[in-house]
């Protein structure tokens, strides 16, 4: 059973960083074609804003985090990062990571993704 677990959340103030991870089981991580981020705000759409290629860490970025937010994966631990730096109140947003484990070329379009993690909260205060 493909199980993917975020955690890392929490509340910090406008400036500070986090750093969220998630930890992917069930599934041979180096089998997954792609990782992403995404992040939901209660009644608008979920929206991607990281992605990794599993083969040769491609990273690709949304331009709402794009310089301040770094995306990165430790294959070995079967695990996904996401550093965020700099953070706005805007930012504020459930925070969830997704599996892929075919071709994409859209990796931050969340319905390209197969796998769902519950997802992880993150507040910042102004």
């Amino acid at each position: 059973q493909v199980q993917l677990e975020e955690s890392g959340g929490g509340t910090v103030e406008a400036g500070g960083s986090l750093r969220l991870s998630c930890a992917a089981s069930g599934y041979i991580y180096a089998s997954y074609f792609c990782m992403g981020w995404f992040r939901q705000v209660p009644g608008k759409e979920r929206e991607g804003i990281a992605s990794i290629y599993i083969d040769g860490g491609q990273a690709n970025y949304a331009e709402s985090v794009k310089g301040r937010f770094t995306i990165s994966q430790d294959i070995a631990k079967s695990t996904l990062y996401l550093q965020m730096n700099n953070l706005t109140p805007e930012d504020t947003a459930t925070y969830y990571c997704a599996a892929q484990p075919w071709g994409t070329a859209r990796p931050l379009l969340s319905s390209e993704y197969k796998f769902w993690g519950k997802g992880t909260g993150v507040t910042v205060s102004s």
